[in-house]
């Protein structure tokens, strides 16, 4: 499995945090600002797990040329913190392969090279709202390489219509890498809350991202492009999808149960998906 470093952005469980008096939703999601719960109902639900599964495409920049399809999923829950004035904890695991751009079938060579899905054995993220607008911060990785990853300017919200809340995230990223390269990358993340009567999927992405062409696929720059939307449960999961999952990663297909998990797979004692 091949990690990349990158930001990929009800009821309530006693495994994942706890609950008021007779299963009521923490007071500080209660007290939460509209925007955030909303935000934060919708991207990792409000105990149970819910999923986004993805598809979409990789193609050459600047010909525009379709090298690859793309198919993936996260799985998210979150924790409501006891202190209204806390951090909000989005848990998620999310897994990524590339697909033939004309049949779609699943890949494990290209051009006589070995297919390396992307996998995030966890993502940590907090969420605070600022000014109007809602701050991330994402840990990552593994060992002395755990990134801290922190949101420059804020994802923006904005009403659109009637019944639709689009909230926008660019992530510029600019950092050093082994080996003296430095890792450049340019994504954004659009993503469409509706109401009800707007749309029949109410939780909907649209993400691009502008960087190095995945690395079984040669030198260069490409435009990654995905259409995500939520899933309450594995039985909506597009079939060929949740077949690979089940056969490739199924860890993928829960979120991480809590920080315990997260402190071990940082740690490296549970590594599966971490490369060697």
């Amino acid at each position: 499995m091949r990690i990349i470093p990158a930001l990929f952005l009800g009821a309530c469980t006693a495994v994942i945090a706890p609950c008021g008096a007779a299963g009521e939703p923490p007071v500080s999601r209660t007290a939460a600002p509209e925007v955030l719960r909303t935000w934060v109902d919708a991207r990792a639900g409000t105990g149970a797990p819910v999923h986004w599964v993805s598809e979409g495409g990789v193609y050459d920049y600047p010909s525009g040329e379709k090298l690859l399809g793309m198919i993936g999923f996260d799985s998210s829950t979150v924790i409501w913190p006891d202190d209204p004035n806390g951090a909000v904890i989005h848990l998620t695991r999310k897994t990524y392969t590339y697909t033939d751009p004309v049949s779609g079938e699943i890949l494990t060579e290209y051009k006589g090279r070995p297919v390396q899905p992307i996998a995030y054995p966890y993502q940590l993220i907090r969420y605070r709202m600022r000014d109007g607008r809602i701050y991330g911060e994402v840990e990552q990785g593994v060992g002395e390489s755990v990134q801290r990853i922190k949101s420059r300017n804020g994802m923006q919200v904005r009403k659109l219509g009637r019944g639709t809340t689009a909230i926008t995230a660019s992530v510029f990223l600019d950092f050093p890498v082994p080996g003296g390269n430095r890792y450049q990358a340019w994504e954004n993340y659009d993503f469409f809350i509706h109401s009800a009567d707007v749309a029949d999927e109410p939780h909907q992405l649209s993400w691009q991202r502008y960087g190095a062409l995945p690395p079984f696929a040669g030198e260069g720059n490409a435009i990654y492009h995905l259409l995500s939307w939520r899933v309450e449960s594995h039985d909506e999961f597009p079939p060929a999808l949740l077949e690979w999952a089940r056969k490739e990663v199924p860890m993928w297909l829960r979120p991480p149960a809590d920080l315990d998990e997260v402190r071990a797979l940082q740690a490296g004692a549970a590594g599966e998906g971490w490369p060697e």
